[in-house]
């Protein structure tokens, strides 16, 4: 099988997590960079890191890197890299994306037309015609250009990973599926741990959660655009990675997942959600308004996207969410609070510092990651929970 050198972009401060999966799934990382970790792998790689991480944006093949301070040198460097190895004569291409951070060349529309100008160029060349059709498949390109060395990709996913194709419905302000995936990830909770979202929204949290539980790889219910690149991954290369998804997948396993909110609707919505990603079973949904949080059982996680202004037409009403949240988190013995939040006088409301705080960037908003810990359960219970 082919090897390509696989970029994969992620949300900025979830590289460690990313590196992480990427590892598990036995793949060697080669480099990690503020929002994108590289890897090495094979045919079977690129299908498998598409259907199988949770916390990536996408899979890019790497076509090549090189330096360029001036738009000549710009064309020259993407002429230079074997476009024909990826690219048939009939195929629709185009630069999807390009981002120039403290380099010379940062204007996106200019950075995309000469590249696609050169790529024309080099496959006018190699195929000896000089009119391009583009009615075949597609192959979009992404670019990064970090202190004038370029990065050059071919993007295999499409459509963000992110988009898992449960999540039909959403709330007004919802966090992206691999955002929330990640951010469980951060915590030490497990499928045989309680879990609580009491601001659920549309159900993403508890969905994910579910998702991790029972093993259901995000991309099993979506497509790639790569499973149309039949010269670089074939048919049956997808489909025993789609196999051995849904052979991972264990619908059986016993959970403790639960979804609040305040609004009937939303807690409509979530429902549909978690039956459309095929776990309503594994999760208990209900109309709860944050003053009646509780829970029977210690050493529970909340994990939450609580408001923070972008959802409320008058943020005064935020103090006294967040007040609530914190006399019901103090009533609730032994239990973790994790929560993501741009609102700055979350711990002040809260009654209580965080014990970890992470910056990260929730799209274009800056947000934090409060991580209030509580204890480890005794480790007779934690047998218990394993047996």
């Amino acid at each position: 099988m082919r090897k390509y050198e696989l970029i994969a972009p992620c949300h900025f401060g979830m590289e460690a997590v990313l590196k992480r999966e990427i590892t598990d799934l036995g793949y060697d990382v080669t480099e990690v960079e503020d929002g994108r970790v590289t890897f090495y792998g094979d045919e079977e790689a690129l299908c498998r890191s598409n259907i199988f991480l949770r916390t990536a944006e996408r899979i890019l093949i790497k076509v090549g890197r090189f330096h360029a301070e001036t738009f000549e040198e710009l064309f020259q460097g993407t002429k230079a890299l074997p476009w024909e190895e990826y690219i048939p004569r009939d195929g629709k291409f185009w630069v999807a994306k390009a981002a120039g951070i403290k380099s010379r060349l940062f204007s996106s529309s200019d950075i995309q037309s000469v590249m696609k100008k050169a790529m024309v160029d080099r496959l006018r060349d190699k195929y000896g015609i000089g009119w391009f059709e583009e009615n075949g498949e597609s192959f979009p390109v992404r670019v990064f250009i970090m202190k004038d060395q370029v990065t050059v990709g071919l993007d295999s996913t499409g459509e963000s990973l992110h988009k898992r194709g449960y999540r039909k419905l959403t709330a007004k302000a919802p966090i992206a599926e691999n955002l929330a995936a990640a951010l469980i990830m951060l915590t030490p909770w497990n499928k045989d741990r309680i879990l609580v979202d009491p601001f659920c929204g549309s159900g993403t949290f508890p969905i994910e959660a579910a998702m991790m539980a029972a093993g259901v790889a995000p991309g099993i219910k979506r497509e790639f655009t790569a499973q149309r690149w039949e010269h670089v991954a074939g048919r049956k290369v997808w489909y025993d990675a789609l196999d051995e998804a849904a052979e991972a997948a264990d619908f059986s396993v016993d959970t403790d997942i639960q979804g609040y909110d305040a609004d009937d609707a939303m807690v409509s919505i979530a429902r549909e959600n978690a039956k459309l990603a095929g776990v309503d079973k594994l999760i208990h949904f209900q109309r709860r308004d944050i003053s009646q949080l509780s829970h029977p059982k210690k050493y529970g996680f909340l994990i939450t996207n609580p408001p923070y202004g972008e959802r409320l037409q008058d943020k005064s009403e935020l103090p006294a969410i967040y007040s609530a949240l914190g006399e019901r988190f103090r009533a609730l013995d032994s239990w973790s609070l994790y929560m993501i939040t741009s609102y700055e006088n979350a711990e002040h409301d809260i009654g209580r510092k965080a014990d970890r705080n992470r910056k990260i960037y929730n799209g274009m908003m800056k947000t934090y990651y409060y991580q209030f810990l509580g204890p480890k359960p005794p480790k007779r219970e934690r047998k218990i929970e394993k047996d």
